[in-house]
């Protein structure tokens, strides 16, 4: 049995110290093919959320691909999202339209939560997810 396979890797793209630095938190965690994604939101470079739902949802899952690609998978490896949203019933068309460009197909299992705040003023939505490295190959 492979010992370094149960061994837990620390993931943080590069851009991401401050936030680990800072908050203490990884923007993943990966023991042998499983990864744990902490929630990505729609902010640009300077931490400003993006106007409205669709741009805060696809800088949120562009987010999750960069923190992904880093842990060495890819978005068609999760196997589960967990949404949160403060206004989970009039944004959840805007959202589910931008999450279905990300996840076209062989969707993965996913929890949708109504929350009334997120980390920043001004964000919309946070998208945390579990994927198993290399489960997403036909």
């Amino acid at each position: 049995m492979d010992q370094d396979r149960n061994v837990r890797q620390i993931v943080n793209p590069p851009g991401s110290e401050f936030t680990y630095d800072t908050y203490h938190f990884a923007q993943a965690n990966r023991v042998g093919d499983l990864i744990w994604v902490s929630g990505q939101v729609g902010v640009d470079a300077d931490m400003a959320p993006a106007a409205g739902m669709a741009a805060q949802a696809r800088l949120a899952f562009q987010s999750l691909g960069d923190v992904l690609e880093a842990a060495g998978a890819e978005l068609r490896d999760v196997v589960e999202l967990t949404t949160f949203h403060i206004d989970l019933h009039s944004e959840m068309e805007a959202f589910m339209a931008v999450k279905d460009e990300f996840f076209p197909d062989r969707f993965p299992a996913w929890t949708a939560v109504g929350t009334p705040q997120l980390a920043l003023p001004g964000l919309l939505v946070e998208v945390r997810a579990t994927a198993v490295a290399g489960s997403g190959r036909t």
